[in-house]
């Protein structure tokens, strides 16, 4: 896929709604993956194991997977791009940039529990038994989800310069040649690991520690998901770019040509 698209840069000022949904999903999305025992018992869906030892969801996890699909439908409706962000054109790219805030939040939130775990270690000597799992199991969501938003900002690592060297058609071949790869490989993937992951998740493996969080209940389909999510946001860049009118040799001549467009503009208003 080309790295540069050319789409329009559109600036906004940050709004009170662009943070409050991507917080407000986490947390409920936080409380759903943590009471999915709960309620993968009340849809008939848990293992006989998992079933034995876990009792039914409640009102409140059930409003919590209401509030995730609030969040999740209000960030999509109210997600902005930055100044330096590829600007979206389908529910798929605005999806792919709400995940992108959700990783941001994901982030900090890993970096205040290493350090709350440094301050509670090293000046009071009390460690936790949670800290530690606990980052390395947000910044499992983090490596994973960030894939989605890297193909809607076109940011994957790129060698562009035989794309860029030959004409319009052929760099439509090259494109649709990458695209069906990627699509490829989701499917390869998806056949090979589906068993699997659904197991784990079915009988909600935990790591096996003290602190015993799920990681390979929730992490081995969030890489299914993501996978399929990147191929899905593939095939619209590559239909994006097929339905953009070329207006340069390139997406970077484009870009340029912009940037001296509007530097003139700005220099007639003085």
């Amino acid at each position: 896929m080309t790295s540069n698209p050319g789409h329009p840069k559109r600036t906004h000022a940050l709004g009170v709604a662009e943070v409050a949904w991507p917080m407000a999903f986490v947390a409920c999305a936080a409380w759903v993956t943590w009471q999915m025992p709960h309620l993968l018992v009340s849809l008939g869906l848990a293992t006989e194991g998992l079933a034995r030892q876990t009792a039914p969801a409640g009102p409140v996890e059930w409003l919590a997977v209401l509030g995730a699909l609030v969040c999740l439908a209000g960030g999509i409706a109210t997600v902005r791009t930055r100044a330096i962000e590829v600007a979206p054109r389908t529910v798929v790219d605005r999806l792919g940039l709400f995940i992108g805030r959700a990783c941001m939040l994901l982030v900090a939130l890993t970096v205040a529990v290493m350090f709350y775990e440094v301050v509670l270690r090293y000046i009071f000597e009390r460690p936790t038994l949670w800290a530690n799992e606990l980052s390395l199991w947000m910044a499992g969501f983090v490596f994973a989800l960030s894939g989605v938003y890297t193909m809607q900002q076109r940011s994957h690592i790129a060698i562009t310069i035989v794309h860029e060297a030959v004409p319009v058609w052929l760099r439509r071949i090259f494109d649709t040649v990458s695209t069906l790869l990627i699509v490829a490989f989701a499917v390869c993937l998806t056949w090979g690991a589906f068993n699997e992951a659904r197991d784990k998740f079915l009988r909600w493996e935990t790591f096996g520690t003290a602190f015993d969080p799920p990681i390979p209940a929730t992490l081995k389909p969030l890489v299914i998901l993501v996978v399929i999510l990147i191929a899905v946001q593939a095939v619209v860049n590559l239909a994006s770019d097929w339905s953009r009118p070329v207006r340069g040799a390139t997406g970077a001549e484009d870009d340029l040509a912009g940037t001296l467009k509007t530097a003139g503009e700005r220099t007639e208003g003085l």
